[in-house]
């Protein structure tokens, strides 16, 4: 039995490997940030919820348990 051939098959595999040589020209360096940045990244934000969401009781709240649990 003869194989058919559409040519769509090739027309699929060059876009994907246009698409793929796109990605990887877009694609940041692999340098991970300095931990100081990521800090200051995070810490507003974290701040944030702890003041909305009411998490400044609680982390007072366990902090005293685990002082009473080690005995000071």
């Amino acid at each position: 039995m003869a194989t058919q051939f559409t040519g769509a098959g090739e027309h699929r595999r060059s876009v994907a490997g246009r698409l793929q040589r796109l990605q990887r020209a877009h694609r940041p360096s692999r340098e991970q940030r300095h931990p100081a940045v990521a800090l200051a990244i995070a810490l507003p934000f974290a701040i944030a919820l702890m003041l909305l969401f009411g998490g400044w009781e609680q982390m007072v709240t366990q902090t005293k348990a685990v002082a009473d649990m080690i005995g000071r």
